[in-house]
């Protein structure tokens, strides 16, 4: 089997497994928007959830990212025994720095939150300081999560990462439906925590099947483990660079009208529900194909990866940003808008949603080359890239939020995610040679086209049929889902018709599995 062909294979099953995980969560989002709006509340949990992940999602992060290429390296010399090995010490190394971290953000809590949320007083930042506590065991399970999603896709396996949402959601789900009351907010952030353990216990069984037994030993003198240290801590930069971003957005929302901080939260998911569901799932595959390929010092297939899984990227996002733009208000008001969330909220959430998506593309090649630098085992090119990044966005911040409120807040992180993405691949370029980029802009050039047809379509279909035809929620819905998939089968045709070749590996990856 074809590398690209296989590529299209796992990250179509892992699609459909995350799809499926992100229906749920679209159903929680749309629970937690039922029950608590978009307001005070909402505000605030918000607030407390980023205070509580930003650090782990940070370090954990960067932590999945430079584990892969190092078990890679690893297995090549010491075989599975020593990947265990080295599995068990990470893994003890980690579960301490977890405790401490969480221990000393319950202590420095109303710090973190005076600086993510500048503008809560009184009451609503003691609320975001309580509620960031209860959910302090997050950090320790999230880093039980990366260690172990590290491990398993260095193995090529991606089954129990692709599935782990399902349960997650699941807690979720069961919460809202049956024990929420729209006034309890800290039993929301309890349901976050239970949920949260759930990503990590999902993939036990997988990594027991791989030999695991866990055994409290501790080796410092690990020789990886000091690479990872020196490999990581750039990764972490870069990684926590990309957070600021956020921090940025929340505080200077926090003092626009009310709402602002959860229409760019739900704006924000809506835009990763397609980074998650698509673009993660080709990293997610191509990412340990890279490392294995740089350290058998393959050159020529490193490339024809790097070829496959970008232009598999453009094939989705260039669609995507197009079908935001146009059914951005329908989507928001057919999935959110009922109970305590009105009009109002759906009209600032989807002007975000629009402006977010302006940096689809960016953004989704940004995550794929930045997982090139990480398989070459350099970490330093992204971490510059991504200060330019933040500098860039909070210059463009404070320019777009005097004249167009919290959508200039999207506007900027998209712009800067474009522009950061165009000299990632200079960097690129100059680190290995030619990329290729003409026949990239070849594959722009043809989805783009694809995609500007299929938007025609779809503008004229969903608002012709819903001029004359509905009357109800369920009706809209129906003709949204008409809309999109007939835009979809027009889209698909024109890029076969056009000979983009990556549509006909897809569409037979995905009839196979």
């Amino acid at each position: 089997m074809s590398n690209t062909r296989r590529t299209a294979k796992l990250a179509a099953m892992i699609g459909i497994f995350t799809l499926m995980s992100k229906f749920l969560g679209f159903l929680r989002e749309v629970f937690i928007a039922s029950k608590y709006g978009s307001g005070y509340e909402t505000d605030t949990y918000f607030v407390a959830m980023t205070a509580t992940t930003i650090i782990m999602t940070t370090i954990g992060a960067s932590l999945n990212t430079t584990l892969i290429p190092i078990f890679t390296e690893i297995e090549e010399k010491w075989g599975r025994r020593g990947k265990l090995r080295y599995l068990n010490n990470i893994l003890n190394i980690i579960t301490f720095i977890t405790i401490i971290l969480a221990l000393l953000a319950f202590l420095l809590s109303p710090v973190i939150i005076r600086i993510l949320a500048k503008g809560f007083e009184g009451e609503q930042f003691e609320l975001a300081v309580k509620l960031n506590r209860i959910g302090l065991p997050i950090i320790i399970f999230l880093g039980f999560t990366y260690v172990f999603s590290g491990y398993l896709h260095s193995s090529e396996i991606f089954g129990p990462h692709a599935i782990m949402g399902l349960p997650y959601n699941f807690v979720f789900l069961f919460y809202l439906i049956f024990l929420a009351d729209g006034s309890n907010i800290e039993g929301l952030m309890l349901t976050s925590v239970v949920a949260a353990s759930t990503q990590f216990l999902i993939q036990v069984p997988a990594i027991r099947h791989q030999g695991y037994r866990y055994r409290l030993d501790i080796n410092l003198k690990d020789p990886y483990l000091k690479k990872a240290l020196i490999l990581v801590i750039p990764v972490m930069l870069g990684t926590a660079v990309q957070q600021v971003n956020t921090i940025i957005d929340r505080t200077l929302a926090s003092s626009l009208v009310e709402g602002s901080i959860s229409a760019l939260t739900y704006a924000s998911r809506l835009k990763d529900l397609i980074i998650s569901v698509f673009v993660t799932a080709i990293t997610t595959v191509v990412f340990p194909m890279l490392a294995k390929s740089f350290s058998q010092q393959d050159g020529r297939q490193v490339k024809r990866i790097l070829e496959q899984g970008i232009n598999l990227i453009l094939l989705i996002t260039v669609p995507a940003t197009v079908g935001i733009i146009i059914l951005a208000e329908p989507i928001v008001r057919v999935f959110f808008q009922r109970g305590a969330f009105d009009s109002t909220a759906t009209a600032m959430t989807s002007q975000a949603f629009i402006f977010y998506s302006l940096g689809l593309v960016g953004a989704s090649l940004r995550l794929m080359l930045n997982r090139v630098f990480y398989a070459f085992q350099d970490t330093k090119t992204p971490m510059l890239n991504g200060v330019l990044a933040v500098g860039l966005n909070v210059v463009l911040n404070l320019i777009l939020i005097r004249f167009m409120a919290h959508s200039g807040l999207a506007l900027a992180t998209s712009i800067s995610a474009t522009f950061t993405t165009l000299l990632l691949f200079l960097s690129l370029r100059k680190k290995i040679g030619p990329i290729g980029l003409r026949g990239y802009l070849k594959s722009f050039l043809k989805t783009l086209i694809s995609s500007l047809v299929m938007g025609l379509v779809v503008y004229f279909l969903y608002f012709g049929l819903t001029a004359k035809f509905i009357d109800s929620r369920i009706g809209e819905l129906m003709v949204l889902l008409l809309s999109v998939i007939l835009g979809a089968l027009v889209y698909f045709i024109l890029c076969a018709i056009l000979r983009v070749k990556e549509i006909k590996i897809l569409v037979k990856g995905l009839i196979k599995k």
